[in-house]
């Protein structure tokens, strides 16, 4: 079993800047990369950025791109979501993920982010 904790979320202006974070514990060893999705109201849920635990290979959605930077910790089962000038579309509530080797995924309870115009 893996508990994913999150923290960082919050309100600030188009513009600025916020960073999530991800605890991860239990049984990390099954997880070969980690992520982030969002949902805003009304919207289905959506892959905003992943990256491997191993060889840090990142994905990101192309509306991010440029603006947004996932990292991990590898030691001690961190990931982050740097996002940099931030926009009204951003607003949603993020969730972390970590995906094991057979695809199954945790979730994280969420941490909301609202970005005023």
């Amino acid at each position: 079993q893996v508990r994913l904790v999150e923290s960082g979320g919050g309100l600030v202006q188009a513009g600025g800047s916020l960073r999530l974070s991800c605890v991860g514990s239990g049984w990390f060893s099954s997880i070969n990369a980690m992520g982030w999705y969002r949902q805003a109201p009304g919207k289905e849920r959506e892959l905003v950025a992943t990256i491997t635990i191993s060889g840090g290979t990142t994905v990101y959605a192309d509306s991010v791109k440029g603006r947004f930077t996932i990292a991990t910790d590898n030691g001690n089962n961190r990931v982050s979501l740097q996002m940099n000038n931030l926009k009204p579309e951003d607003t949603a509530v993020y969730y972390c993920t970590a995906n094991r080797r057979d695809s199954f995924a945790y979730w994280g309870q969420g941490t909301q982010v609202t970005v005023s115009s």
